[in-house]
């Protein structure tokens, strides 16, 4: 069956079967990051799809290309929490027995909805790598049906139907961003959008911090990392899919790496102009857009998913408005009598400032009168403001000392 994947025939017909269970994602123009690049960009919000994200497609087109006695035995996979959304709801769509192997790491949010769905979820390992390990394992010893998240041309030809939902809506894109976890996203979109439109630029985007096709196009072959490190859990992948790796290396033009920080700036992009929730790997072809040497382009990023916990929520956007000079912490000495706290806090109001946390250590120095530390972190409008209020401190005598945000 797979040799006929990957075709312009294959994704049509995925495109009509995916249209069953998949939201549509309408492209989203943004005026803000428009604006940043000097580009026409265009946002594809699969991370408004039913699961939160696009393995959907990929997933249900898969399991339609299986026998019935196929299905029957139980389908079996191992994903960091998109693709095992994305299996258990088409398997219950096919009434199929669906067993989900996700790493140990998996954010809950995930993992609870895995099982809302009426999968069965084990939790093995630390990457996905060793979660895939013990599915397989699983699927040899029960007789399940494994179906990959991403090395498994029938799953990329479902998740390639995005491509051809982006020309139907803007025929003259140039270039279409994809996150890039172990590839299977990516090499669905560009092998589709070149069968499209040979012109076309396809740009996939990984984190740094897991860069696995990028050390394997180097190479020249697929090769495996000696550990991941990044905050984008769905790309978190230390091996690119051995099957699809051809497809990358013809139909990518370029790989770009992303570090971790610029996906915490990111989701406040997001957040504050989109009013969207996207998480850390959807945000990879967001933060990439800078890097992108170009004017005057029709440029899509795709966000491929927005399922992403609480407790990881409130810390990236935690960490984003420290990145963005909106809360930093300042240590000043000073005299320790009576009247000095309400003086340091008059010049941080003077200048709008928002003081949202005060340490006062009276044991900095043996001469306790000389000096204490008071320890202030501020909210601020930006790094302006900030070096305003910095500014004012230091005009008031204080010798003010930036030091790191502890919240």
């Amino acid at each position: 069956m797979e040799t006929s994947m990957l075709t312009l025939k294959a994704f049509e017909e995925a495109s009509e079967i995916v249209q069953k269970v998949a939201a549509t994602t309408n492209l989203v123009y943004s005026n803000y990051l428009s604006e940043q690049t000097g580009n026409k960009v265009y946002l594809k919000p699969e991370n408004m799809q039913l699961t939160g994200a696009y393995k959907l497609r990929g997933a249900y087109y898969k399991i339609s290309t299986l026998t019935e006695e196929e299905r029957e035995r139980g389908l079996i996979t191992a994903s960091a929490g998109n693709h095992a959304q994305g299996v258990a709801y088409a398997a219950k769509a096919y009434g199929c027995k669906a067993v989900i192997v996700m790493p140990t790491t998996t954010p809950l949010m995930k993992v609870n909805r895995t099982k809302s769905y009426g999968a069965e979820v084990i939790l093995h390992g630390d990457v996905y790598d060793e979660a895939a390990a013990h599915a397989m394992k699983l699927a040899e010893e029960q007789g399940y049906t494994f179906i990959h998240p991403f090395d498994d041309l029938a799953v990329a030809t479902g998740q390639g139907t995005i491509a051809m939902e982006i020309f139907k809506e803007l025929p003259l894109v140039d270039y279409i961003l994809v996150p890039v976890g172990g590839g299977g996203l990516a090499t669905g979109i560009s092998t589709l959008a070149k069968l499209l439109n040979p012109k076309i630029k396809v740009i996939g985007v990984e984190p740094a911090g897991a860069g696995c096709l990028t050390a394997s196009l180097k190479a020249g072959k697929v090769v495996t990392l000696d550990q991941v490190s990044t905050i984008a859990d769905g790309t978190a992948v230390k091996t690119p899919g051995a099957k699809i790796f051809p497809y990358l290396q013809e139909g990518l033009d370029d790989v770009m790496t992303v570090e971790d920080g610029e996906l915490v700036v990111a989701f406040l992009d997001m957040v504050e102009n989109h009013k969207m929730i996207v998480e850390n790997s959807g945000l990879l072809t967001v933060a990439a857009l800078k890097h992108l040497d170009v004017k005057d382009k029709k440029i899509v990023s795709v966000l491929s998913g927005g399922n992403m916990d609480i407790i990881t929520m409130s810390s990236v956007v935690q960490l984003g408005l420290i990145q963005r000079d909106r809360i930093f912490t300042v240590s000043v000495l000073l005299p320790d009598k009576p009247g000095e706290l309400v003086r340091v806090a008059s010049v941080i109001a003077a200048e709008q400032g928002n003081v949202i946390k005060l340490e006062h250590n009276q044991f900095v120095s043996t001469n306790r009168t000389a000096a204490v530390e008071l320890k202030i972190t501020i909210e601020a409008f930006g790094t302006e403001h900030k070096e305003n209020i910095v500014k004012a401190l230091e005009n008031q005598g204080y010798k003010p000392k930036l030091i790191s945000v502890m919240m």
